[in-house]
């Protein structure tokens, strides 16, 4: 497999929150504003080791929330980052946001430093549902964020949140209808999971909190297909809905087996075959880049048969799938010697498909599709 010279695409994290919500297990610290001054330092020196500034198609800023974050230290970062990332034709620029934190002063600011598209944790419409995951806003909020950012931003994107607590189907397909009705440009929709290190990990191994039934789950998850995709969305990938021309290119560029630049707290690359994460402490980020060391915690190589198997897991997630030929050009491998029989299995079962050029996940196998990686790795 050839690496590609020069990725063109960059992660930035940004870990700062109000509040950790009782179902995160993202690399996040609630409470220390204290520590922003240090991490954007720290981030610029991290920049710097580019060594010159990068052309870039696609940028994420990520989160944590990085709208939390004040004006003064956006402006700060804005400054770095557009240093640092010489954004390209058609580029896109995504920022995650807290619908709380949406205000003429900032959506202004993002927007006149070329930020194109927002992407709003809504999670739900619902207030008690909001209320039981530990956000800190109202569907009302969501409504106003909306408002505020069309007319600035080409995209906008809603994460939604299913399965959660005595949740119904009829609670979840309500939470869809107004959703679509508020007319956003992309929509992501993922099943309330519980990880361990979460406190709602730790309640449920309490009993406090009971995970609601698999096929109550499965309903709820066939429900966005059909009621997204009738609204006109597209299923492009597992979770992901978009309007046409509104797909998540920078997400696009991971599940394609693309090179991505990273920095921040927990952020990782992918670079010439290497994968990188930097430490998911904040503090001990902090420690080691104002120190001059690395900020990495894990490396590995990746042989080109590894390379070749992520892409292929990662290429099944996206709905239009793998095309064979392509494949064997991009990766070395086809797709016989990597998984020949998990492939026949899974396509006897109905979980996959394979015409004379692609091989794709089907509405069954899209169900099953996380049981299914690990027979493919």
């Amino acid at each position: 497999m050839t690496a590609i010279s020069q990725p063109r695409s960059a992660y930035v994290h940004l870990p700062f929150c109000r509040h950790r919500c009782g179902y995160c297990n993202f690399t996040v610290i609630a409470g220390r504003d204290d520590l922003v001054a240090s991490y954007l330092e720290a981030l610029e020196r991290e920049f710097s080791q580019l060594g010159f500034p990068h052309p870039l198609d696609t940028l994420y800023i990520g989160g944590g929330t990085p709208t939390h974050l004040s004006s003064q230290s956006w402006k700060h970062l804005l400054k770095d980052v557009l240093h640092w990332y010489v954004l390209q034709a058609d580029y896109e620029w995504t920022i995650e946001a807290n619908p709380i934190d949406i205000q003429p002063e900032l959506v202004d600011l993002l927007a006149d430093h070329g930020v194109t598209r927002i992407s709003l944790g809504a999670q739900s419409f619902h207030n008690g549902k909001l209320k039981f995951l530990e956000r800190d806003h109202d569907a009302k909020t969501i409504r106003y964020a909306v408002d505020l950012c069309r007319s600035r931003f080409q995209s906008i994107s809603l994460d939604l949140m299913f399965a959660v607590g005595k949740e119904t189907l009829a609670d979840w397909q309500k939470d869809l209808q107004l959703a679509v009705e508020l007319e956003p440009d992309h929509l992501s929709t993922y099943g309330l999971t519980y990880e361990k290190g979460t406190t709602f990990w730790n309640r449920k191994n309490r009993g406090d909190l009971v995970s609601l039934d698999e096929q109550l789950e499965r309903d709820m998850y066939e429900s966005a297909l059909d009621q997204l995709t009738t609204a006109g969305f597209q299923h492009y990938e597992v979770s992901s809905f978009a309007r046409p021309n509104h797909r998540c290119r920078h997400n696009i560029v991971y599940w394609q087996g693309g090179e991505y630049l990273a920095a921040g707290a927990g952020a990782a690359r992918f670079i010439a075959g290497c994968r990188e994460i930097n430490h998911r402490s904040t503090t001990t980020y902090l420690k080691r880049v104002l120190a001059g060391q690395s900020p990495v915690a894990e490396r590995e190589q990746l042989s080109n048969e590894q390379m070749a198997r992520d892409r292929l897991i990662f290429g099944l997630r996206m709905l239009e799938g793998i095309n064979c030929k392509e494949f064997v050009k991009q990766t070395g491998f086809t797709l016989e010697e990597l998984a020949g029989r998990a492939i026949e299995r899974f396509i006897s079962k109905g979980l996959l498909t394979r015409d004379p050029t692609q091989l794709r996940v089907t509405r069954e196998g899209l169900m099953m599709s996380d049981s299914m990686w690990p027979d493919l790795l």
